[in-house]
């Protein structure tokens, strides 16, 4: 919907996308969709969901054997964004690295694009 011709929308690196594809198959889902909701201290969270069936809507990303459906309305917030999975002492999740974002709150959990500051103005 928003992609460029060649380009995928999102990366995954090769941790991320084993995380992906185990979660896959440990649900016995088709991927997971990654969509952007309002919420959160800087304004926007991202959310992340088992996808049981394909919406023809979403962009679709493959690599690796995982497979990621972005929601529609987040494509463009998504859009050159590189996906990793991250395991430390402390915790283990997804991390975001996106272009888009021009500021995040203290927990990394929310984030602000560019592009609400201009429908907020």
């Amino acid at each position: 919907m928003f992609g460029i011709p060649g380009k995928q929308a999102v990366s995954l690196t090769p941790a991320a996308a084993a995380e992906v594809a185990r979660l896959m198959d440990q649900q016995n889902a088709q991927g997971l969709r990654i969509g952007v909701k309002k919420g959160g201290c800087a304004g926007m969270e991202y959310t992340m969901d088992y996808v049981a069936e394909l919406d023809p809507m979403d962009e679709i990303v493959e690599q690796g054997g995982a497979r990621v459906a972005i929601a529609p309305m987040a494509q463009m917030f998504l859009f050159g964004t590189e996906i990793d999975y991250e395991t430390s002492l402390l915790e283990s999740g997804f991390k975001f690295r996106n272009p888009n974002v021009v500021d995040a709150c203290g927990c990394g959990e929310s984030i602000k694009f560019r592009e609400t500051d201009a429908a907020e103005g």
